[in-house]
């Protein structure tokens, strides 16, 4: 049997065999823009690996944000950032998410196999930075990058460049598309809800989760159902607040019924501050509504940042912690100090996670307690269209995938 150069997207070849070339999504700094355009089939050359890393044949892809941005070319460009890389093209494949199967192992990889069924988390670090030879947590290394954002050759290719370290063993009841949906938003939420040991959720701990129908809460509620928490979710519709309920919450808030978003007012602008006031107390007491109970919560799961932190701040019990990943209502947050030195208040910043992190949180996966919450599968050259409609803010409830190397859906093996 000869082998091809080239293989059709879904078509796959013999095991082991690593084609000269393959099928990718890529973004060209000259078509930045709205994903749907921004996103273009091409055909580039198969990556090489160095010793360390691995090449996995592409099942399924996860769809998240970051890729948007890397469309739309902003906040970063992350084609230019990466002008200085001694292996640098001219385009971006993304891709943080992946499920898919081993087909080259580099000569320092111990532990992985060609044939091996994996799924792929985003962390990348350099082995040799001092602060990884330390022994200290890698996210805190100058040299982190998101694989498939901020370092190139994701998973929106038939076939991804990865280090050996990133590979975990995917969960073997899901099939191919929900095993990539979960890693990215999964380990990240893991990591805020466990990661800070002072602050890691305990039985009968009040959790308030923003978005908790979104990819990043859907995770957060089951994580904290699973560690004994009591997951208070927010969210902008009834029908999104049933689905979190479903996946364990005790109870939801529309946020559609305060009227209170947005920067902090000035504590010297009295008439604002005390209107603002209001609706935070107002806010606080919607939990105690939900709770049955005057308990504030301890941790506060933020993400949409600077419409809500002041909100968040305020309704963290005393000693608790407000844990926050991203901005996407902005960058630019207000606090009101005296909460957070007065009521000893934390306010940390949270990152993806580490190996042990994205190790742990598979292992909720593996044995059930935690489930991907795929809401919608895309065939590959949907892929630009499920971008655009999470540009759009159009995108179902939980996390979304698209095939690449499964032929159809619903596959848990080999084909």
């Amino acid at each position: 049997m000869s082998h091809k150069a080239l293989y059709d997207i879904g078509e796959m070849p013999p095991p082991g065999y690593v084609p000269k070339s393959m099928h990718a999504y890529l973004i060209r700094q000259d078509r930045f823009g709205d994903p749907i355009k921004a996103f273009q089939v091409e055909q580039v050359e198969v990556p090489s690996i160095k010793p360390d890393e691995v090449l996995v044949y592409v099942m399924a892809a996860g769809i998240n944000y970051n890729n948007v941005w890397a469309a739309l070319g902003s906040p970063v460009d992350v084609i230019k950032s990466r002008q200085r890389d001694p292996d640098y093209v001219p385009f971006h494949i993304g891709g943080s998410d992946a499920s898919g199967i081993v087909y080259a192992v580099g000569s320092e990889v111990k532990g992985l196999r060609v044939g091996d069924q994996v799924v792929i988390h985003c962390g990348m670090w350099s082995p040799d930075c001092p602060v990884v030879r330390s022994g200290a947590d890698p996210m805190f290394s100058p040299t982190f990058r998101i694989w498939g954002y901020e370092a190139n050759w994701g998973s929106f290719a038939q076939f991804a460049k990865v280090q050996a370290h990133q590979c975990l063993p995917k969960p073997p009841q899901l099939n191919w598309e929900a095993a990539a949906a979960y890693m990215l938003s999964g380990a990240t939420a893991y990591r805020m809800l466990q990661g800070w040991p002072e602050h890691a959720v305990r039985p009968g701990d009040v959790v308030l989760v923003w978005g908790g129908a979104g990819g990043l809460g859907s995770m957060a509620i089951q994580i904290t159902k699973a560690a004994g928490g009591i997951a208070v979710a927010v969210v902008s519709g009834d029908d999104k607040g049933e689905y979190c309920q479903k996946l364990g919450a005790k109870g939801y808030i529309n946020r559609r019924k305060f009227a209170h978003w947005g920067m902090l007012p000035h504590w010297k602008d009295t008439g604002a501050y005390s209107r603002w006031l209001e609706g935070a107390r107002a806010f606080g007491k919607a939990i105690w509504d939900v709770l049955g109970e005057r308990k504030n919560p301890r941790l506060v799961f933020e993400h949409p940042g600077e419409d809500t932190i002041p909100t968040s701040i305020f309704v963290c019990d005393t000693g608790g912690m407000v844990v926050i990943c991203a901005g996407t209502t902005g960058y630019t947050a207000g606090v009101d100090l005296r909460y957070l030195w007065m009521r000893q208040k934390r306010f940390q910043g949270s990152h993806f996670a580490n190996d042990e992190q994205c190790a742990a949180l598979n292992q909720l996966v593996i044995a059930g307690k935690v489930d991907p919450c795929l809401s919608r599968t895309f065939a590959f050259d949907e892929l630009p269209l499920s971008h655009q409609l999470m540009h759009e803010n159009r995108h179902p409830p939980g996390n979304m995938a698209a095939l690449v190397g499964a032929p159809r859906p619903g596959l848990t093996d080999v084909p």
